[in-house]
């Protein structure tokens, strides 16, 4: 099967990115327990405070299907939604060649 690839650009409101980052870790925190989660990496904007990007890399679509389907990801929205500038931007990617694939 091919890995599979999300990067989201993940808004604050304004003065919460790094309320926003702490709430993500609920999401860090849970994803050591999904085998086929490759890399989760939360990421802060050089350049904005209140923008967050998160590069997810999957093992398969299953795996994607499975992690945005697991309890506690249903949990995760409620936790965000007080500290978000608008709804998260995801790009769905397939890896096509790099180091570490």
């Amino acid at each position: 099967m091919k890995k599979v690839a999300v990067a989201a650009k993940v808004p604050a409101a304004p003065g919460k990115g790094a309320e926003l980052a702490a709430a993500l870790q609920f999401a860090l925190d849970n994803v050591v327990s999904e085998n086929g989660t490759l890399l989760y990496i939360l990421h802060a904007d050089a350049t904005d405070p209140d923008t967050l990007w998160m590069y997810e890399l999957y093992e398969s679509q299953d795996d994607l299907t499975s992690h945005m389907g697991s309890d506690w990801f249903k949990q995760l929205g409620p936790k965000m939604a007080p500290l978000m500038g608008g709804r998260p931007e995801l790009i769905f990617l397939t890896p096509i060649a790099g180091k570490g694939l």
